[in-house]
């Protein structure tokens, strides 16, 4: 048998793994330091809960039954799992609660369409705080999260779902319009949505949903928004987005944000504020977030609640295709000797701060091998002496004692140790 990786998954190798490790550690370093604690769920959900929260997830999530005869699902996000922590294991627990995360999720893609079926999230939730105040912590904290990422180029935008739910109850029709144009606002389907203003009676309502997703720019955009849907209900709603927009001013982010109404996220679930970040030239959203103020209470614990998840591999494509891989620190020698020597010098130098690995080799094949694993130094344990070797395996130098930083923190620190 031939073993291969089933479709729309993939193994990731040492080199790769240290890239994404370095980049989602930066990210968590962010997270923590704006107060956001680390949470751990289970991979597997109960599929009633999940769609209690986020809709139907027919043809999205992966299904099994288990051996008590639950159908489970292999959780799609992070954002209702959260939910569920909140309403079950913190009920009764005063918030807010601020929650950090790094996970893998599932979703399922039908063959050919070449999407990955499992892919990392990093990203946070706020729970229990509700307003533009919260809000903008949100985005501040997307915004600098890829800053520290080392991301050179990229723009959050931000828009809200309540104008297109305003819009749907201010032209007083049937239900079923309204969940079309939402539908439609959804996959930004500028066709569908003209064509649904066609059908409708009132002509203000019409007029406002063909120019709505048309409308982006920075705050003055809110502004040609709040023209374009006058006296149709979207007052409060803008004014919220206007208010988020002043205190990312305040926060020094807005140079990063721009509004664009025509964003809206793919679960059902969000309420208010919508955010996507995207990189120049990927073409698919890193990720992106917003408020979701109903999925708590379809656990009977209702709680206001924004967040933001980020796709790790969108960020990696994006800082390569930008030329800002993330530095990842490697192995800093290769120790080769008799076994017990080797041991012996691998134990102190590791605790002098090196990166080493144990080799059988000697000579030149140590100094191929240590070349091949990309080791900074070729060490050999002669006794109790370690002995540096040349690029032919000849012994060059004893290295001294005490053991000296390795290599590769001198080069990060400077000659001077700072």
């Amino acid at each position: 048998m031939r073993p291969i990786t089933a479709r729309g998954f993939r193994d990731v190798l040492p080199a790769e793994a240290a890239e994404r490790e370095a980049v989602s550690g930066a990210m968590a370093e962010v997270f923590s330091a704006w107060g956001y604690g680390l949470v751990e769920t289970p991979v597997a959900e109960d599929l009633v809960a999940l769609e209690a929260a986020a809709g139907p997830l027919t043809g999205t999530a992966f299904r099994f039954i288990d051996l008590d005869g639950r159908l489970l699902a292999l959780r799609p996000d992070m954002t209702v799992p959260i939910a569920r922590i909140c309403a079950s294991r913190l009920g009764g627990t005063p918030g807010p609660h601020r929650f950090r995360y790094a996970a893998e999720v599932f979703r399922e893609h039908e063959s050919l369409r070449g999407q990955p079926r499992q892919f990392s999230q990093v990203g946070v939730e706020l729970v229990g705080v509700a307003g533009p105040a919260a809000d903008a912590e949100v985005i501040s904290v997307l915004v600098e999260a890829l800053e520290t990422a080392g991301l050179p180029e990229f723009t959050i935008a931000i828009g809200t779902v309540a104008v297109f739910s305003a819009l749907a109850e201010a032209a007083d029709a049937p239900a079923a319009w309204g969940e079309a144009v939402l539908a439609a606002a959804h996959d930004r389907n500028l066709v569908g949505l003209d064509a649904l203003a066609r059908e409708v009676d009132n002509a203000a309502v019409a007029a406002a949903l063909s120019a709505v997703p048309r409308i982006r720019g920075g705050r003055e955009a809110i502004a040609a928004c709040r023209s374009a849907t006058a006296g149709l209900g979207c007052e409060a709603a803008l004014d919220e987005l206007d208010v988020t927009w002043e205190l990312l001013e305040a926060a020094g982010v807005a140079g990063r944000v721009s509004v664009d109404f025509s964003v809206m996220r793919g679960f059902d679930y969000y309420t208010g504020f919508v955010a996507e970040a995207y990189a120049p030239g990927l073409g698919v959203p890193l990720g992106g977030g917003g408020r979701y103020d109903s999925v708590l209470a379809a656990f009977d614990a209702p709680a206001p609640a924004a967040g933001f998840a980020l796709g790790l591999e969108r960020v990696l494509i994006a800082l390569l295709e930008q030329g800002a891989q993330r530095a990842v620190r490697g192995l800093d020698a290769a120790v080769g000797g008799e076994p017990a020597a080797a041991l012996a010098a691998a134990r102190t130098l590791r605790a002098a701060g090196w990166r080493v690995a144990l080799s059988a080799a000697s000579g030149a094949e140590l100094v191929a091998e240590a070349t091949r694993l990309e080791a900074g130094e070729v060490l050999w344990a002669d006794g109790a002496r370690v002995v540096r070797l040349d690029g032919a395996g000849q012994p060059t130098q004893v290295l001294p004692e005490p053991v000296p930083q390795p290599p590769a923190l001198a080069r990060v620190q400077g000659g001077d140790g700072e």
